[in-house]
């Protein structure tokens, strides 16, 4: 039988969101795989966050592509691409504390894209006004992240419900954001 590559990337998510600590054997059984067949397709621990990596740069470009941000408004931009992001939320915030992705190697691509992308978003909604000036571009990016992991973590601890956290996230992003009169 053959292994769905994608739907053991999902499950090792769906498990290591909630229990980042979570062992190759613990990652295995969520996948419904032997840890031999696990092995097969991913080396080690490394190799299978790098996979999840990828995938979450996968997810974020294709969030990036469905919310337009260059379309309209800058805030209604940011409402979309949260919205869009929401799905990935959980991965995102695991792969925000995986310390091997930050250490020794340069930055991946994938992430430079999506970092530039948001910094364009952001950059333009100061550009029109519709953003403060004193907040950079780089900061109201990271704070998406942050707001993004943090969002997540909250829905997985039971403390925020799954269908409050788009709003969550971008009233308290944008509210931080928005030039005030």
């Amino acid at each position: 039988m053959a292994v769905d590559r994608e739907q053991v990337l999902r499950s090792a998510a769906a498990l290591l969101t909630r229990r980042a600590t979570a062992t190759m054997d613990e990652v295995a059984r969520a996948a419904g795989i032997s840890r031999a067949t696990l092995h097969r397709h991913f080396a080690g621990r490394d190799a299978l966050v790098r996979a999840l990596e990828a995938l979450g740069i996968a997810e974020c470009e294709a969030a990036l592509d469905a919310a337009r941000p260059d379309d309209g408004p800058t805030a209604e931009a940011v409402r979309r691409l949260v919205r869009e992001l929401e799905p990935a939320a959980g991965l995102l915030a695991f792969l925000y504390t995986e310390n091997q992705l930050f250490e020794g190697e340069q930055q991946n691509e994938g992430w430079a894209r999506i970092d530039a992308r948001l910094t364009e978003l952001f950059r333009r909604g100061q550009e029109n006004g519709e953003f403060r000036i004193d907040l950079t571009p780089a900061w109201l990016t990271e704070a998406l992240y942050g707001l993004l992991a943090s969002g997540a973590w909250a829905v997985t601890e039971g403390r925020v419900a799954r269908n409050d956290l788009t709003h969550m996230i971008v009233e308290l992003l944008l509210g931080g954001a928005l030039r005030r009169e």
